[in-house]
């Protein structure tokens, strides 16, 4: 696989490994880190030579966009990962992610599991302390760029970088304080979930056996991140909520990581009419891949022929113009992770106990593998250069300059 990659879109890269300007065992405590590449056998999905060469072309040529990553590192000893967290420092896979054939990656960091004072997560404290510890590494390198304008995205394509652009999955952390938005803001956050599958001060989420939609605060938060240009999201947001938010925006609203409940009926994908309503609203839905997600009864084992069986759903249901991809993947043992937090995201009540379990996601295992897999799959059935530039960065790009600050 990370020769195929090398190929098309290979980033300039100098070796830099996360907080190698600090001392080991001195300035932090060290942690034996899962393998970047090749945890689990490389998978490229089949394509002959000549489709091989046109995605090499792509990848070189387009703008790739995954809607959302971690491309933070677990400890490969998953019984350390609370430790872990609370010590507040993830570091990035910076090689790994030099082969991924990825432009702009909206990056979710880990708040959901930021635990430096409260094992809960989303703690203000907390998540300004994960910004501030991850920003700091990324300022030490040139590879991956802060992304905080339109321009850094196409000028990163152009040097040969990446850009991050912060992202956060809720907005739990603002409790009740809008002016925390423009602080989010400030420190480089353009992309934010109204919640996480819990509810919070703004609505409800997937969770909830009662959804009462947007709140009052809700709507208000909402009218702020477009005033200040964050791209508002509703993954994680329940049904009537992310109605309700994409009704009070003024602006398109995303869902950057979920699936079809037409295919698969689990809480956290989307039913047909909130993925209407976030197209006619000018939106994207992104298809995510985090493992037993994106599932199908056509594909009850879960791969990238069913993960993309949700795209083709999406582009069938609201047009090609209106979808892209949201991977929403890691560095380490994807489902291991799932099994210690099952708790504590709430993972398990949106699954379904029949589901096939399987140890990781064939040819979408990481933000390293999804995209080259993505690509060639596309190509292998015949899409055309100009829908697959579509739904691998041009309808991403589409909203980001409608909702971005001009």
């Amino acid at each position: 696989m990370a020769e195929l990659i090398q190929k098309g879109n290979q980033k300039v890269y100098d070796g830099y490994k996360s907080f190698q300007y600090l001392e080991a065992g001195v300035d932090y405590k060290s942690y034996t880190l899962a393998k970047e590449v090749d945890r689990v056998p490389s998978f490229s999905y089949p394509v002959t030579n000549e489709q091989e060469n046109e995605v090499q072309t792509i990848l070189e040529e387009d703008l790739m966009i995954s809607m959302h990553e971690h491309t933070f590192i677990a400890p490969e000893d998953l019984n350390q990962f609370y430790e872990f967290r609370r010590q507040g420092r993830d570091f990035t896979a910076f090689e790994a992610l030099s082969r991924s054939g990825l432009d702009v990656i909206f990056e979710n960091f880990m708040d959901g599991t930021a635990m430096i004072t409260s094992l809960a997560g989303w703690k203000w404290s907390d998540v300004i302390h994960d910004l501030g510890i991850r920003f700091s590494d990324i300022a030490h390198q040139d590879m991956v760029i802060k992304a905080e304008r339109i321009e850094d995205l196409s000028r990163a394509k152009r040097e040969g970088k990446i850009a991050f652009v912060g992202a956060l999955e809720s907005a739990s952390m603002i409790e009740n304080e809008l002016d925390r938005l423009d602080v989010l803001y400030g420190f480089g956050i353009r992309t934010m979930g109204v919640c996480y599958s819990e509810s919070n001060m703004l609505g409800s989420g997937l969770r909830e056996p009662k959804d009462a939609g947007l709140s009052v605060f809700g709507k208000q938060a909402v009218e702020r991140m477009n005033k200040l240009g964050i791209t508002v999201d509703v993954s994680h947001a329940g049904d009537q909520t992310a109605l309700d938010t994409i009704e009070t925006s003024t602006k398109p609203v995303t869902i950057n990581h979920a699936g079809a409940r037409g295919v698969w009926d689990t809480k956290r994908m989307k039913p047909d009419s909130v993925i209407r309503a976030c197209a006619e609203k000018g939106g994207v839905i992104g298809i995510e891949a985090a493992p037993h997600s994106t599932i199908s009864e056509n594909h009850p084992h879960h791969n990238i022929d069913s993960f993309m069986e949700h795209f083709e759903y999406t582009a069938n249901l609201v047009g090609i113009e209106h979808v892209a991809f949201g991977p929403d993947t890691l560095f380490g043992d994807h489902v291991g992770l799932h099994d210690t937090l099952a708790g504590q995201l709430s993972i398990k009540s949106a699954q379904k106990s029949s589901m096939e379990r399987v140890d990781y996601v064939k040819g979408l295992e990481n933000p390293a593998e999804c995209f080259p897999n993505i690509v060639r799959w596309l190509v292998a059935k015949g899409y055309s250069r100009e829908d697959i530039r579509k739904v691998t960065g041009g309808n991403i790009m589409r909203v980001l300059k409608e909702t971005w600050a001009k």
